[in-house]
Parts: structure tokens; sequence; C-alpha cells
């Protein structure tokens, strides 16, 4: 893969937030950012194992229609590459065993738990067994949100971060499990990495709006058993310099969203180059 770090934005089919992703990660330090269209990777033109991180920016992948990012993880599953037949899934399996990073983002959270990366339990990234759906709400949510970090957690990204105050922009950001087994499974092995939290006690929080969506145990973001793949519901693209945050001419500061990436480059140039 050579020495630069070399990350793939992928865009098309309803994605709105490839740039401010692709920004991010350049912000990052990434050397290489590539926004790549699914029809170029459907193509062969690119290829996602040619890269160190793969990033499923937000959106609304073919307009939800069928749910949230549901067609589009059928694309991924059964669309094959013009001439080598080979599935986009493939290439994504191929970027995990050689030791690369995953991060999705709202609808990219959505794509990912759709396909079964997340939770990906025991290495099994083929079996689905959590979801997320309509917000209790009944309505679609644009606010921001605070986040406890578990500190415990095998995430590449969260690494020393214990709280974020993030902004939500989705209409099915309920996490839900198949069942009780799976969620005492996701916390016995420390894969529940945020959670929304009530902004007095910093705790995790079933309130409203603090909890925007009605999250199981109040679950904003996953990552499978290596770390190495990570989905959550806020955008931290969105917030990578201080105007971004809605209280910045209080004073007010958080931890930018742009350390998820910074996180993750690092262990590239730690692990991959």
């Amino acid at each position: 893969m050579g020495k630069k770090v070399r990350v793939i934005v992928t865009a098309g089919y309803g994605t709105n937030c490839e740039r401010e992703t692709a920004h991010v990660c350049r912000e990052a330090g990434a050397e290489e950012v590539d926004i790549v269209h699914l029809s170029s990777l459907i193509y062969g033109e690119k290829r996602i194992d040619d890269y160190h991180l793969l990033c499923l920016p937000g959106g609304f992948l073919d307009g939800d229609h069928l749910g949230a990012a549901k067609a589009g993880a059928h694309r991924f599953r059964y669309a094959t590459v013009k001439e080598t037949g080979e599935r986009l899934l493939d290439q994504i399996l191929n970027l995990i065993a050689k030791g690369g990073l995953i991060i999705g983002i709202c609808n990219g959270f959505q794509l990912l738990v759709k396909l079964g990366l997340l939770p990906g339990f025991d290495g099994n990234y083929d079996e689905r067994l959590t979801s997320l759906t309509y917000n209790d709400s009944g309505r679609f949510e644009d606010r921001w949100v605070k986040l406890k970090i578990n500190e415990k957690a095998p995430c590449v990204f969260t690494k020393g971060l214990k709280e974020m105050f993030l902004p939500i922009r989705h209409g099915e950001g309920k996490f839900v499990t198949a069942d009780e087994d799976v969620l005492e499974k996701l916390f016995a092995k420390n894969q529940v990495v945020c959670q929304y939290a009530h902004p007095a006690t910093g705790e995790p929080t079933q309130e409203y709006p603090y909890n925007p969506n009605g999250s199981v145990e109040a679950i904003a973001g996953i990552c499978d058993e290596t770390g190495r793949i990570f989905g959550l519901m806020p955008h931290p693209e969105a917030y990578n310099h201080l105007t971004n945050h809605p209280r910045w001419r209080r004073g007010a500061q958080d931890p930018f969203g742009t350390l998820l990436f910074k996180n993750a480059i690092n262990f590239v140039r730690e692990n991959l180059l």
C-alpha cells in the first residue's frame, strides 16, 4: 500500500456527507483521501482493499425507501464487480483481514449493521444481530448530543476520549438488538463504545431529547471485537472547527470529532505502514 495513509470515502446513491468526511480525514493527517462513487467500485475502477481506512459517510442511501441503508446493504452484498464477478463485500472483508479500519457514520452505521459487519462477534461478519429503526419521537431529529465514551472499549477511533458533544441528524437512529443475549454480549465484550448521556450528569440516559431516538441502553455507537470497525449515529466529521459548536460564541469547547480520525490515522502509521 505504500508509505502514505490511504483513505477511501464512498459516495453516491444518496450519500451527502462525503466531502465533510474527506475534509476531516485530510485535517487528521491522511496523505491520500479519495471520494469514490459506488459505481466506480462496481466497474472496477477502484478497489476498497487498496486503502487503509474505509469511511462510509452519512446520507440517505437509495432514499431509505426500503429502510435506512437496506438497499445499500443489498448492493454491497450482491452487486458484483464487472469482469471479475467479485462482490464489494468481499473487498471489505479483505480489508478487514489485512488489518484495515472502517468507520460508518449515521447512514454508514446503518449500513454496517445491516451487512452484519457489526457487531461481528467472534469474527463473524455475516450475521445481522442489531439494527437501527425509527426514532421514538416519530420524526427526524437534528440536534447536538452529549456522549459518554467507554474507555474500556477496544475501539481504535475513541482512544483517549472520555466524552464528546456531536450533532445528530437522522430519522432512523434507534439502536435495537435481535434479543437480550446480544445486548448482554455487547456490554460484556465492551463493544458498546458510546452512549447518549444526560448533560447534567454525564451518565447514559433514556430521557428525550438527550437520548434523541430511544436507543436501548442509550447506545449511540458500537465496534467489533478488534476495535477496528466502528459505527456511530452522531456525526464526528461535522465538528471539525470551533465555530461548528452551537455555543462557540460563549466559549464552549468540546473534543473535536477530528480526534476520532486522528486516532485512526495514527493507528495506520503504527501498524500498517
